[in-house]
């Protein structure tokens, strides 16, 4: 159409430029426009995208997402479960710009920005070789009143290795669950870090720690982030969709963290371990798991070439954590 007002401007002897200026076009576009053949560029052009998915593809992924089976799950969680189910029907960022055209994205505003990288490092290269734990509250229905639960976790496959609720909070009541937790799993020469609390500084709980040949570190003053491990989990453990926010009895909240720690370790798809569970990270069944959903990928790249721009990507798992790590980045699954 431009193309066709520039030929009446020529015939009208109007300079191309002044025509160029009131459209809104640069002189170089409409030479480029009369040679042919060259896409228009501009932002906002309408542009055929050929790995565009189709009508049929977005209301399948709408589906899943929305069924019972996948609603209270991420699209990364949801792709990894189709990945190991060998189905493929699109990316982690497919679903998400699929969820935002039709209003399925909710920002949850609880969620803290993720901290700087620290300068000290801790870290782990296998199971029972670097423990975190910590105390924190569980509110009840009378005000002011509150249960301590105690929780040790293995930083390398997130799983919950002890836990404990109690009226008080206490060295005594923490080494007396460790000791129990000593009866299970060889506690010889694990590092178990925590932050500066009363439990953690006893006497009481430092000498049975000795005793066990159990080395303790401690988060740095004033650095709420040195125990990182921990507090995220409370974090899901508080987020949780079955949290009631209060309990009645002790009792109540003892059958409720049963159930959510049988959840968290055999069901649970941890983000950080790229959407297995500490089970499954525990007993190397990661491995396997990857192994299928990378050849998923790979036969859904074959089956439509047209929808990838690069490589298909790779499931995989830093042999690395850090509980605290130096100014190198974190590599993302």
């Amino acid at each position: 159409m431009i193309l066709g007002i520039m030929q009446k401007a020529r015939n009208a002897e109007i300079r191309q430029m002044t025509i160029c200026n009131g459209i809104g076009i640069g002189i170089r576009t409409l030479q480029n426009w009369r040679k042919g053949g060259l896409p228009d560029r501009r932002k906002g052009a309408l542009k055929v995208v050929h790995n565009k998915l189709s009508e049929t593809e977005e209301r399948k992924i709408q589906e899943k997402a929305c069924s019972f089976k996948y609603k209270d799950k991420t699209p990364g969680e949801i792709v990894a479960e189709l990945a190991d189910a060998g189905e493929y029907i699109g990316s982690a960022s497919s679903f998400y710009r699929v969820f935002k055209r039709s209003n399925l994205v909710i920002l949850n505003r609880r969620q803290r920005r993720r901290s700087k990288a620290l300068l000290v490092e801790i870290k782990a290269r296998k199971s029972d070789e670097q423990w975190s734990w910590d105390t924190s509250y569980l509110k009840t229905t009378v005000r002011g009143k509150y249960y301590y639960l105690y929780l040790f976790t293995d930083i390398w496959d997130r799983y919950i290795v002890g836990w404990e609720i109690h009226e008080e909070e206490s060295g005594e009541l923490a080494k007396k669950l460790f000791e129990k937790i000593s009866e299970r799993l060889n506690v010889k020469g694990i590092k178990l870090h925590s932050d500066n609390g009363g439990p953690m500084r006893s006497t009481t709980f430092r000498a049975v720690l000795e005793k066990l040949e159990v080395i303790q570190t401690f988060s740095r003053p004033s650095v709420s982030n040195d125990n990182a491990f921990s507090e995220s989990l409370f974090s899901t453990l508080k987020r949780n969709a079955g949290y009631p926010k209060t309990f009645n009895t002790i009792e109540e909240a003892r059958e409720w963290m049963t159930k959510f720690v049988n959840w968290y370790n055999n069901e649970h798809m941890h983000t950080g371990l790229c959407y297995v569970t500490p089970a499954q990270r525990r007993k190397g069944e990661d491995k396997k798991i990857f192994e299928k959903r990378n050849n998923t990928f790979e036969l859904a790249r074959l089956a439509h070439p047209e929808r990838w721009t690069g490589k298909t990507k790779v499931w995989k798992i830093e042999q690395e954590v850090f509980l605290k790590r130096g100014n190198q980045k974190k590599k993302a699954c």
